[in-house]
């Protein structure tokens, strides 16, 4: 099951500066899992320890926010768009 996962800027030192890269898994949790074991260290800037997404990652399936959803246990299939985000603050 393919599906894209867009990866920020900040990220892409991690995917050799692709834009976008394909993964696959039943969840979302298991995507990051299957980016890790060709993009090795992407997981750990996405997840916790404990494997909840961090705080400051904003993460979408299909422009809806997985944290609205079931978070890193969101399902996925074959089709799906990821969108990963780093949060943004300023003043």
């Amino acid at each position: 099951m393919a599906i894209e996962v867009r990866i920020p800027t900040i990220l892409r030192s991690y995917t050799d500066g692709a834009k976008a890269v394909q993964g696959t898994g039943g969840t979302l949790g298991e995507l990051f899992a299957d980016l890790e074991t060709r993009h090795p260290g992407i997981r750990e800037r996405l997840v916790e320890e404990d494997g909840d997404l961090r705080r400051f990652v904003n993460v979408y399936l299909n422009d809806e926010d997985v944290r609205f959803l079931d978070g890193i246990s969101t399902g996925l299939s074959e089709g799906d768009s990821v969108t990963i985000l780093p949060a943004v603050a300023g003043g």
